[in-house]
């Protein structure tokens, strides 16, 4: 361990280990198989790339995206690291070059999908050379009830099976306890380590929202809080993606419409131009973001409703991985559930599939209507206590109102059980109000007793009614029948006036919170040093142009916060600061100690121009 201290700092630039880093390596240099959850951002990396770096032979990494491979690889050997992929993008002659250098020992570590580390031939290369470990990342693909389930991944026990002396590490920053016992069992991890660190992000602020216009919704969010700032825009439908990328270039944002259905090459264009652009946004379906590795993210947002919180915790957890602040924002409505469930019923999937996708679709609506902290709850779900709320997701910042709802849902069950179960809820809704139309009158609903029984409310407040007791258990959404609304067992107390019923009311326009520029410069930032970081910043930029890379390879933005707050004269100083090793200390350290001494200088009053770098 002090071989792995050592290296952490000199190669990667950090003082010390956190969360069970020192502990997983160690299981690994000992020779110990590890199962180990961490969250998005916590330095999973390092707990494999330290012990392939000290044990001999080469470390095998499993990687299910081979877009990222790439620039995973570059980031490597940014730091003097010997890393390559072997991947289908490459061509023949790259290939062997690649092979030669593992069977001559000149490798760190390899990068490979699932697919191609199961073939024969893959299989017969790592039988002839050292093999330090094997990484599996994103772990969770191998549940067939999660998620990302990739089948490939429940393959993988055959690497247990045929290398039995190679410890491995399956690792995942997504999995509840169904999961967890999954990938034991599919990856024979039986014996393994487990470490299971808190699944809290601190960092990030929940903001979920209910109810219309979640489009402008999103803008006047975006330009309040992320004027210029990367981030990702989660939509369900491919269509819905290409509009909402299209209508924010209207707005004169940078966003890159990103799904399954786009060219390849184009795909690859829009995540390459992401990653080393700054105040990129991309405009996904799911189809983007497992294993992205960039950490400026400083928002991701969704504009339907997640199908899991798993899902939610994956993507929400593509925010702020260098650990500064960020948001994970969240318009939801009644129509996502109702779509959610029908794509569940639609599929091919068996019924124990989509009674648990129904289960998780459940959950997560309740952590929408939740009136008390959502990260206690977040947590919660993934077997985690919080002992106090966070003060820092919207509930915590600014507590909903609640009223007292018991007769108005009262109302709402009764119009669902005198109408006969076979409505929706915009019907619903126009019953309650007294709407006098054609097809009311054709079913003689308007001779109903519940007719125009709710106008003290308004569509908006009966939709957010109907929602809430969905949400709670008292109404089903009948898929099979067009989205019609369904009493449950649950509702028998409610309408008997055994119970009383408490719901949020719908949120008013929220006073202006700090943005995530200000909660940074309210840190480290002190807003005389953030000149220098924008010109720490454009120099960053330029020498990444220079080497096509991203130019978080170069430095996180954390790192350049603190060049700029502690101003290093000299390459000893620049060396104590965070994510400062030798290598990058050699490759850039004249530069930036340039830049940071000109801005300095006694005779000038202010940064130097543009062209001084």
């Amino acid at each position: 361990m002090d071989a792995a201290r050592d290296l952490l700092r000199r190669r990667f630039g950090y003082d010390d280990f956190r969360l069970n880093q020192a502990a997983i390596i160690e299981a690994l240099l000992a020779g110990r198989d590890v199962l180990a959850l961490m969250p998005t951002g916590g330095g999973k990396s390092l707990c494999y790339q330290i012990p392939a770096l000290l044990r001999e032979g080469t470390g095998i990494v499993v990687s299910p995206l081979i877009a990222l491979m790439q620039d995973q690889v570059d980031a490597l050997r940014q730091l003097g690291i010997r890393a390559a992929f072997l991947n289908s993008t490459q061509d023949a002659d790259t290939r062997r070059a690649v092979e030669t250098a593992l069977r001559r020992g000149e490798l760190d570590l390899l990068y490979l999908a699932p697919e191609r580390l199961l073939a024969e031939s893959t299989l017969r290369l790592l039988d002839d050379v050292p093999l330090a470990l094997f990484a599996i990342d994103e772990a969770h693909c191998v549940s067939q009830w999660g998620h990302d389930f990739r089948p490939e991944y429940r393959q993988l026990s055959l690497l247990h099976e045929r290398y039995p002396q190679v410890p491995r590490i399956a690792l995942t920053a997504t999995a509840d306890a169904r999961t967890r016992a999954e990938i034991v069992e599919q990856l024979a991890l039986e014996a393994a380590a487990v470490f299971v660190n808190s699944f809290d992000r601190p960092n990030i602020r929940y903001l979920l929202s209910e109810g219309g216009n979640a489009r402008e919704r999103l803008w006047r969010f975006l330009e309040r809080e992320h004027p210029e700032d990367a981030g990702i825009v989660y939509c369900l439908s491919r269509k819905k993606v290409e509009d909402v990328a299209r209508w924010l270039q209207t707005k004169g944002r940078t966003a890159l419409p990103y799904h399954a259905g786009l060219p390849e090459a184009v795909r690859a264009e829009h995540q390459a131009r992401f990653l080393r652009e700054e105040g990129v946004i991309i405009v996904a379906t799911i189809a983007f973001g497992m294993g992205i590795d960039k950490p400026d993210v400083r928002f991701v947002a969704h504009l339907n409703l997640p199908k899991s919180i798993e899902a939610y915790y994956q993507e929400t957890g593509r925010a702020g991985r260098d650990g500064l602040p960020a948001d994970a924002w969240l318009a939801y409505g009644l129509q996502d559930v109702i779509t959610l469930r029908q794509m569940t019923q639609d599929s091919d999937a068996d019924e124990r599939y989509k009674k648990i996708i129904h289960h998780k679709l459940e959950a997560m609506l309740g952590l929408c209507e939740l009136t008390t902290c959502r990260r206690q709850a977040l947590l919660a779900y993934f077997g985690e206590v919080r002992d106090a709320p966070c003060g820092n997701c919207d509930n915590c910042l600014e507590p909903p109102e609640t009223w007292e709802a018991t007769e108005a849902a009262r109302k709402a069950l009764s119009c669902v059980y005198r109408t006969g179960q076979r409505f929706g809820v915009n019907y619903l809704i126009d019953v309650l109000t007294g709407k006098d139309d054609e097809r009311i009158r054709r079913f003689g609903h308007d001779r109903l007793q519940v007719h125009g029984l709710g106008r003290e409310l308004n569509g908006s407040e009966w939709r957010s009614v109907f929602r809430q007791l969905i949400a709670r258990g008292y109404l089903r959404v009948d898929v099979d029948g067009h989205g019609a609304l369904q009493l449950t067992e649950a509702c028998r107390p409610l309408l008997r006036g055994e119970q009383t019923l408490q719901l949020r009311r719908l949120k008013k326009a929220s006073r202006k919170p700090k943005s995530v520029r200000e909660k940074i410069a309210a840190g480290d930032l002190r807003p005389e040093d953030e000149p220098l970081f924008d010109r720490l910043r454009a120099l960053r930029a330029r020498l990444a142009r220079e080497q096509n890379v991203p130019p978080y390879i170069i430095f996180h933005d954390n790192t350049l916060v603190a060049m700029a707050r502690h101003r290093p004269t000299g390459e000893t100083e620049l060396l104590q600061l965070p994510g400062v090793g030798e290598a990058k200390l050699d490759r850039y350290g004249r530069a930036f100690l340039d830049a940071i001494a000109a801005a300095i200088a006694p005779s000038q009053g202010e940064l130097p121009a543009d062209d001084t770098y």
